[in-house]
């Protein structure tokens, strides 16, 4: 079967990669056990890096594996590199099979909430041409206020053989950009940090404070409503519109610290009804690695 796989959800069947590209609880819960679906613990803390699994161990949703940004969805890091550089399309590809995921496997990836870190997962799923993945809407910290069972330990995934061929195309390398910045670019470059990392006020993370000359800002979390739930792509398209214009097809390109929030972007722009955007795999944490390359802060 190809990947418009069906699955029971409140209005009757739907397919899981109906350009929707999230599930809710409800949902979800409705099709546990299904086995032509594999959910993934994506939740990791970027201060505490051991942390997600440990979570994990204690309480997950009923047959998730987990997948540790580090070691599963970035490849190992090296000179002048970013800190979450984009893995190699085989190495990626054996990963994926030992998670249990196949091209007929409908995935859903969840974290703590925001979908920050699941929609690297996601991507990089979709990087590799399998479109049949969604993020759970809410997350972790959604299932648990709807008082739903988890599991402890170590969910087994049956290994099996994941085949994937890169797009390239949805990939935007530093090599591909002027040290000085990107304000002559053909496409615009959208930020999805914090305002305050964007603008050089505050930098948990990265050793330089500040954004590419040229960039734009739209944090990821403006995508969320109060409640940590995904915008309708209504109100995703007026945060959009309000960043980019309102040409849809214009194309742009999304980045954020290391290429991992930056994916959830994507996933507003294909929500809006807008282009797809590339992402910059390297981000911030690899264009400061050189001093030569251009810094702004503050707001332009």
């Amino acid at each position: 079967m190809g990947c418009t796989r069906q699955f029971a959800g409140k209005n009757g069947l739907y397919a899981l990669n109906d350009k929707s590209f999230l599930i809710s609880i409800d949902e979800l819960r409705q099709n546990l056990g299904r086995s032509n679906m594999r959910i993934i613990d994506c939740r990791f803390s970027l201060l505490d890096p051991a942390a997600g699994r440990q979570q994990y161990v204690e309480a997950h949703i009923p047959g998730a594996v987990h997948a540790d940004l580090d070691k599963d969805l970035a490849a190992a890091v090296g000179q002048s590199m970013g800190r979450h550089p984009l893995p190699d399309a085989a190495d990626m590809c054996r990963t994926f099979g030992r998670l249990g995921i196949d091209r007929d496997t409908a995935v859903v990836a969840y974290d703590d909430g925001s979908g920050g870190i699941a929609a690297r997962a996601w991507w990089l799923l979709r990087w590799l041409g399998h479109d049949n993945a969604m993020l759970l809407d809410g997350g972790f910290a959604a299932w648990l206020e709807s008082g739903l069972p988890v599991s402890t330990g170590v969910s087994e995934a049956t290994p099996c053989e994941f085949a994937g061929t890169p797009r390239m195309e949805l990939v935007l390398a530093t090599a591909d950009m002027d040290k000085s910045g990107v304000a002559d670019a053909p496409y615009r470059l959208v930020d999805a940090r914090s305002d305050g990392r964007f603008v050089g006020d505050e930098e948990p993370i990265d050793p330089v404070a500040g954004h590419i000359p040229g960039a734009l800002n739209m944090p990821f979390d403006r995508n969320l409503d109060a409640e940590g739930r995904w915008k309708s792509p209504g109100a995703l398209a007026k945060e959009l519109e309000s960043c980019l214009g309102g040409d849809r097809e214009a194309e742009w390109v999304v980045m954020c610290g290391s290429g991992v929030t930056a994916c959830h972007l994507v996933i507003a722009g294909l929500r809006a009804g807008f282009r797809e955007p590339r992402v910059y795999v390297g981000s911030w944490s690899e264009w400061i690695q050189d001093p030569d390359r251009a810094i702004a802060t503050g707001s332009e």
